[in-house]
């Protein structure tokens, strides 16, 4: 019996069965295997009648923006294959971006604050090569699911909107006027919150392989050495299995998490959870400094993150919108999901509202609610420094001594550059401060991450770090046109305005300027 299965052995449900599960579907989308499904079809005649505004499919995270959406006077539904509710484990995030749920009238504070059941300081970035940075109020936070999606799930009942649990979504039709969803439910808009592996997400996307995966593994347990810090980023160990392992832990209400997490690309041979979940369990003793029979393990966390260098991902519909997780909107150091939703929370809402009530529900229009944004795509040259090809051989150290000599510079900067890079929020000119400190302090460091991700990728990033600049100038520029804008026809101001602010938040975002 292999020491994963052990462990895993001694909690409760099929957990291992669920791992093993979740590896099939991770080598079907390594090998292209999955078929593409055909699940969203076009049909030019009019609906005769549109029961909502907004269709929500995916409800773990649909409900936020649902919600959100309903409390703005939308008319709302929500179809969720099985029963909306959170788990158990604690969803970290940093205290400020919270605020948005009081900015959207969607928690009170009491609510907040009730949901809020774990936090910490300080938090820890280390590396092998010596690199130890403390700092204070990311991701220090720890949210009960169970408790916000319940209290968000009531807020949207009593702001009218409709759940439909136990609904699983089936297929989508495109009318000229709308949407049918399931043959049954009508729409003006459908928001594709089903996450990575959406069928409509794939169908887009048409079988295309990522182009990077995260692999992720963990668990909660007690019986650690009291601990009230936590680690962010961290390494302790040189390549190993072509991998770089990267370990993040955080205080729990009944325990203490830890993950260990790994920059790989969709080749098939690459090592699957399992194997990774094997590692996990090796290292966990010496990583924190305690013994596994000491543990008691509560639960066992492992999934996968596909990146696609076409995000955030445009479909080729109207109506249709992909939010969350299904459009990959976040960089490919993020894992997404509760965080990423939360980021882009005010302002999908605000411009959700605008395309419903201008009728700017074209694919064209929609894209503009799922912009380019060069500060994500800038991090895709630091996820291939953070990882290396299957075949490729460097200094198992290379990419330790790497990071170790990034975040001392970025540490020696102050926390307005360490600060927003650790939330993954890329800005020009904390970027150019540590690039040029960084290669003038280890020009041949730098001069060795050259080969590793090779001329193409290095020559695709500085396209996006050109423009990077353009949208952070663009951005600080908007003053300018906004003084024109009340000048124009009343009659035509609400279409306008619409295309404006997306542009404006397309800027803002893509510059990083809403940190």
């Amino acid at each position: 019996m292999s020491l994963t299965q052990e462990i895993l052995s001694q909690i409760p449900g099929d957990i291992l069965g669920n791992l093993r599960r979740t590896d099939s579907i991770l080598t079907s989308l390594r090998t292209e295997e999955n078929s593409i499904p055909q699940v969203v079809t076009e049909n030019p005649e009019n609906l005769q009648k549109i029961d909502s505004d907004v269709i929500i499919c995916g409800g773990t995270l649909g409900i936020i923006i649902g919600c959100a959406l309903a409390v703005r006077g939308l008319k709302v539904t929500v179809l969720e294959r099985g029963i909306l509710q959170g788990r158990e484990q604690e969803w970290n995030i940093s205290r400020h971006e919270l605020q948005v749920f009081r900015k959207l009238n969607l928690l009170t504070e009491t609510e907040l604050e009730t949901a809020i059941v774990t936090e910490y300081n300080p938090a820890r970035v280390s590396f092998a090569a010596g690199t130890e940075i403390w700092i204070n109020d990311v991701l220090n936070i720890g949210i009960n699911p169970l408790y916000l999606l319940a209290t968000l799930k009531n807020r949207f009942l009593a702001a009218g909107g409709t759940l439909l649990e136990r609904t699983p979504f089936n297929n989508v039709v495109i009318h000229s006027n709308g949407i049918k969803v399931n043959n049954e439910f009508t729409a003006k808009l459908l928001l594709d919150a089903m996450g990575h592996l959406s069928p409509i997400t794939k169908q887009a996307r048409q079988g295309k392989k990522p182009d990077a995966l995260c692999l992720v593994v963990g668990s909660c347990a007690s019986g650690f050495p009291k601990n009230d810090s936590g680690d962010l980023l961290l390494s302790f160990t040189p390549l190993q299995n072509q991998c770089q392992y990267f370990w993040e832990a955080f205080p729990a209400k009944d325990g203490r998490t830890t993950y260990l997490f790994t920059y790989v690309d969709a080749e098939p041979n690459r090592l699957t959870l399992e194997h990774l979940f094997e590692e996990y369990l090796r290292l966990l003793p010496e990583y924190q400094n305690v013994e596994l029979q000491q543990l008691k393990f509560h639960r066992a966390l492992f999934g996968f993150f596909p990146s696609y260098r076409q995000s955030p991902l445009q479909t080729p519909w109207n109506f249709i919108l992909p939010v969350g997780d299904s459009s990959g909107n976040q960089s490919p150091l993020s894992f997404g999901g509760f965080g990423s939703m939360v980021r882009h929370l005010s302002r999908l809402t605000l411009g959700i509202e605008a395309a419903i009530k201008t009728d700017q529900l074209s694919s064209c229009a929609l894209g503009l609610l799922q912009p380019y944004q060069p500060s994500l795509s800038v991090t895709w040259l630091f996820q291939k420094a953070m990882s290396v090809a299957v075949n490729q051989k460097i200094d198992p150290q290379q990419i330790n001594l790497l990071l170790s000599a990034v975040f001392q510079e970025m540490q020696s900067l102050g926390t307005p550059v360490l600060k927003p890079f650790l939330q993954d929020v890329v800005q020009f000119i904390p970027l150019t401060q540590t690039l040029l400190k960084t290669g003038l302090s280890h020009p041949l460091l730098v001069a060795k991450i050259i080969p590793q991700v090779g001329l193409l990728s290095l020559f695709n990033w500085v396209l996006h770090y050109v423009n990077l600049l353009v949208y952070t100038v663009l951005f600080a520029m908007t003053f300018v046109v906004e003084r024109f804008i009340n000048y124009l026809p009343e009659k035509q101001k609400p279409k306008i305005l619409y295309y404006w602010y997306r542009w404006v938040d397309a800027w803002k975002f893509g510059s990083g300027s809403d940190y």
